[in-house]
This record gives C-alpha cells, structure tokens and sequence, in this order.
C-alpha cells in the first residue's frame, strides 16, 4: 500500500465516497473543491425565494442500492432515511384521476404480478414477463426496439420509472441500462426496492455526516479551490495548478479526478467521455402537504412526473426536461402547481415558488453516449476517474456515483493501477 497522499478532486458524491473509502483504508486524502460547499448536485441549501432549505434535486435511494447504504452506514447517515417496511408505490394518472398503488413482494419470485390489487390497473402478468426482454439488450439496443412503448404497463410504470433513472426518452434511451435497474431493483423482489425517503434533506443524510467522518480521521477538504490544469510527464500526472498555486505529486502521490465529465475532458488529454447531457427540471412550492399524501407520487399524462412531500414543501421532478430550458419560468410554475394541487387536492393559490434547472444533469444515457463512459483507470499511471457519468454500468444515479468513488478509492489503495 502506498503512503503517499490521494488528491480528490471534487466533492460530490463520487469524491466523498473515494475520500470515505480511503481513509478507511490508512491513506492520507486531500479534497479539493471548485465550490464553497459539497455534495455536487446531492446538496441541500437555504432558498430564499421559499425561506426554506431544499434539495438542489429530488434524489430517491431504493434498499438494493448496495453501495449507496454500506456509505451511508460507514458515515453514520443510515438512520436519516425513511425505511419503509415494505416497497410500495403510488401512482396518479393526471387526465382521468385514476390512483393506484404498486406493491411487488418481498421475495425474488414475483408472484404479485397476478395480484390485481398489487399491479397496475388494466394490466396482466404476461406484460411484466414481455419487459424481460430488457434484460437481453445488446449494447446498440434502444428502449423502443426492446419493449412496446404503446402498452399499459409501459405508459403506466416502466416509463416514469425509466425516464427517471437514466434521464432519457424511451426512443433513445440504453435499453441495455434499463436493463441493469430492472434486475438489480424489481429484478430482486420488493426488499431490493424499497424506497428511502431523506425526509430532512440530501445535504444532512449523505454529505454533512462525510465531511465530519473525513475531519476526524485527518482528512483535509479544500472549498473554493478550482483546479485549472494538470501538468503531465513521463506518463504520470506531475503538477495540480489550482487557482492559488501548484500542488507538485511525488513519486507515492496518486490522483482521483471526482469531477463532471466535460470538466474532465478539459483536464485529460484525449480523453473518450460522454459528449451529450440532459437536462433536469425541479420545481419547489412553499406549502405543507396535506395528510395522507404519499411522500413519493409517480404522475403520468402531465408535466409533472414525480411529486415528493416533505414536512414542509411540495416538490416535483421532471426529467429529460431540455424542452423546458428556454420555457418562462412564472408560467410553468403556474402550470406545474395546477397539477400538483390537483393532485394533492389542496384548493390553494400558488404558493411561494422556485424553479430549479440543471442543464447539464446527467450524461444522455443513449446507447452511443453510454459506449463512451470511461473505465476509473487512465493511460496515467497516477490518475483516476470517478463519477456516475464513468463506466459504472448503471445511469447517472447516486448508486452510481458512489460505487464510482469506491472503485477508484479500492485502485488507489492497492496501488497497483
């Protein structure tokens, strides 16, 4: 193992779990952050427009998100999750206000499919079994040349499941990737997909709890410390040119490049990444919900598409949202809140209201942008990468993310990469 010290540069969820990683390890770790603050696009903050802290993005962990909740128990975050005894899933059509619940069982063998109270409304068991072709895709495979897009069961469950987990339409979303989540959620029965609610807040369950497990085991974390070059020789990454000065790597130093990919792609010579990104839209509304209004409602047949009750707000998610980047923001606050009060049956005017866009949220999860995600290792011999827009084999999910760092933190460890 080597002694030398870990450089991580950024400090979202890829780089903390590098940095929790390593210092699990014995390593010396050194975080480096363009911001004033971490957690990337998994932060909490204080918004004025609301007077309310929030979530920069509406994040859902589910129970076999394996890497995501070993992080969270090593940071001691675990707890601040809302574990549901079983997986259950509330759904609205927003055209004819039909409501329905999915249930999937416990076990591995899905024998609520031929439950009519546990399936969705109009649908059979041979639909679901016909969704295991997913399972087969070939890399070149879209979502549209695997599944029939037409059907119930498409409209009413896969697809906001879908275009929620790799931020892409089903006409040009990875059905290789779509894949991966149905086997590794309701592929494993409902114990694997189980949805954790962070009730308090991103920032409090899975960043605040890292920085404190990292200042007591020495770690260092740097904000406001933008890394503008790296100066590369004989194969290895020699200089770190920071906005304030250069950091000069030994011979034992290694590097974990924990940034977006287009940042990378600028820092890297030549370096093959995902070129195209898609947009997310979160729109917050300063108004309790009212009793009995499920924490997480899939919507279908609206703007809307995913609505998340806290304590104290109302916020919806919409993804692939790049047709919303140019919209006016009053006027689709005005329609999302149309829909939301609709649907929480609240009789309230708009309430205080932010709007939330993230351009560039996730890689475009197609089958050519996913052929070129990147392994953690490089042609550096001290450089590694870590992200959900990497090789992970999953979409740009927090599951993602944080098994990214793990695997980049395992190579450094070893220092044999």
């Amino acid at each position: 193992m080597s002694d030398g010290t870990v450089h991580i540069v950024g400090a979202g969820l890829a780089g903390l779990s590098a940095a929790v990683t390593l210092v699990g390890r014995g390593r010396k770790v050194v975080v480096h952050e363009l911001a004033r603050h971490a957690g990337g696009r998994c932060r909490s903050y204080f918004e004025t427009a609301l007077g309310l802290t929030i979530d920069n993005g509406n994040h859902l962990l589910l129970s076999g998100n394996a890497s995501a909740l070993g992080y969270l128990n090593t940071i001691g975050g675990r707890h601040l999750l809302d574990d549901p005894q079983h997986a259950e899933f509330a759904f609205c059509d927003f055209t004819s206000g039909e409501r329905w619940t999915l249930r999937p069982n416990d076990g591995p063998l899905p024998w609520w499919i031929f439950s009519k109270g546990r399936r969705v409304p109009g649908t059979h068991a041979l639909d679901y079994v016909r969704l295991g072709s997913l399972l087969q895709a070939k890399s070149s495979d879209t979502i549209a040349q695997r599944v029939d897009t037409g059907s119930l069961v498409f409209a009413r469950l896969m697809n906001p499941v879908l275009v929620a987990a790799l931020n892409c339409d089903a006409s040009e979303g990875s059905a290789k990737l779509a894949g991966t989540i149905i086997r590794e959620t309701l592929g494993r029965g409902g114990k694997a997909c189980r949805p954790l609610f962070a009730a308090n807040g991103l920032g409090p369950a899975l960043v605040d709890p890292a920085l404190q497990f990292l200042g007591k085991r020495g770690a260092e974390v740097r904000f406001d410390h933008p890394l503008r070059a790296i100066e590369f020789s004989d194969g290895r990454a020699r200089t770190l040119q920071f906005a304030d000065g250069a950091v000069e790597l030994n011979r034992t130093d290694d590097l974990i490049l924990a940034v977006p990919g287009w940042v990378a792609r600028t820092l890297i010579p030549d370096l093959v990444a995902p070129t195209e990104y898609r947009s997310i839209l979160n729109a917050h509304f300063a108004v309790a919900p009212p009793a009995g209004l499920p924490k997480i409602t899939g919507v279908v047949n609206a703007t809307t598409e995913w609505l998340f009750a806290f304590e104290n707000r109302l916020s919806v998610t919409v993804s692939a949202a790049d047709r919303y980047n140019e919209a006016e923001r009053e006027p689709l606050a005005r329609q999302i809140w149309t829909e939301v009060a609709k649907i929480a049956r609240l009789d309230v005017e708009l309430p205080r209201w932010q709007i939330v866009k993230e351009r560039r949220a996730t890689f475009a999860a197609t089958p050519g942008q996913n052929a070129l995600r990147p392994k953690a290792q490089t042609r550096w011999k001290n450089v590694l990468l870590a992200g959900d827009w990497t090789d992970t084999g999953l979409p740009a999910t927090i599951e993602g993310a944080i098994r990214s760092g793990e695997a980049a933190a395992k190579l450094a460890a070893s220092a044999h990469f």
